[in-house]
């Protein structure tokens, strides 16, 4: 019952406003001090000091918005929404004062911090580019992250162009450079004993003993041509920065492919950097190389997560947990 209710919700749920003309570009201290009052509505369109602490805070909470980016959109309804199922609330969608006066006031640690880049984020290894071309990125000895933006954005779970617009004229290349960042918080722990893939919502939630929910993602699950499973399967591997082989035979066609390669792994593999094998063959959750259109494109079947997200259910499944797909 409480499905079918989530599932209508996915409505939009706010008001559209313009951006205003003399809109303040977000920084550390406007995005620590943003709190929520009654009747506040969001622009679609443009970032909201206030969509950023909200996406830090329910990162806090594992209930994963996906990347933080300042966007008010669907992956932020459903982060509240799934907020409110994890306590037991109506899961509405809608951030009332109520709501933020219970989300915000328990964690008091600034939302974005200060961070100093140290010569190991700079050691890479980093690559020039990757190629879409499947032959091409056999070739490669790995598929490496393309510049210290893009593997410290991942590693504070923030779009890469949001941290790029907070640290404008930031020397990324110069080690102590200070940089200011998300703090997302360390991740969620504990024993995942099932977890529903749910297509409808596009979202993945992890149980514990007792059905206690413990973290919720949004996530890519199939499309109409490469449908994912239905029913339940079950976990038989977990795989850190994993390689890839391609089999079009078996899953799908990629450009003019047509032979079984094997792709390096990397963050910027087609799996990302972690592989959560299922009982059904060629199936499994996995990372992405691309976390800002999780939930806005379509994978081959399987489910798919930011590298974060993956990484940290990683960390709390084992052999046998069941995955159930729902429809």
């Amino acid at each position: 019952m409480l499905r079918t209710f989530f599932a209508f919700l996915l409505l939009p749920l706010a008001l559209s406003l313009p951006a205003p003309a003399d809109a303040v570009p977000l920084g550390k201290d406007l995005v620590n001090s943003a709190r929520f009052d009654d009747g506040r509505e969001f622009a679609t369109g443009e970032r909201d000091p206030l969509v950023v602490k909200l996406q830090v805070l329910l990162d806090r909470y594992a209930i994963s918005p996906g990347v933080i980016d300042g966007y008010w959109g669907e992956n932020v309804q459903k982060a509240i929404q799934n907020y409110q199922l994890s306590r037991g609330e109506l899961p509405t969608g809608h951030l009332t004062p109520a709501l933020w006066a219970e989300i915000s006031p328990q964690d008091t640690t600034p939302v974005l911090i200060d961070y100093a880049i140290t010569p190991e984020d700079l050691a890479g290894p980093f690559v020039a580019s990757i190629p879409t071309d499947y032959r091409e990125k056999a070739q490669m000895q790995r598929l490496a992250y393309t510049s210290p933006q893009e593997m410290l954005a991942e590693r504070f779970h923030m779009d890469i162009d949001f941290l790029r617009e907070l640290n404008a004229g930031a020397n990324f290349a110069a080690p102590g450079t200070v940089i200011t960042v998300a703090d997302p918080g360390p991740d969620a722990t504990g024993e995942v004993t099932r977890i529903e893939a749910d297509k409808g919502l596009a979202s993945l939630r992890a149980y514990g003993p007792a059905g206690r929910l413990l973290a919720v993602y949004p996530a890519t699950i199939g499309s109409e041509g490469t449908p994912s499973p239905s029913g339940s399967v079950e976990v038989v591997a977990v795989a850190t920065d994993p390689t890839y082989t391609y089999r079009p035979d078996v899953n799908f066609q990629q450009g003019d492919n047509t032979e079984v390669l094997t792709i390096p792994a990397g963050p910027n593999g087609p799996v990302g950097s972690t592989w959560i094998d299922l009982s059904k063959p060629t199936y499994g959750i996995h990372g992405t190389p691309e976390p800002a259109k999780i939930d806005k494109v379509f994978s081959h079947g399987c489910v798919r997560l930011t590298n974060w997200d993956a990484a940290e259910l990683a960390g709390m499944v084992k052999n046998g947990t069941v995955v159930k797909f729902i429809d």
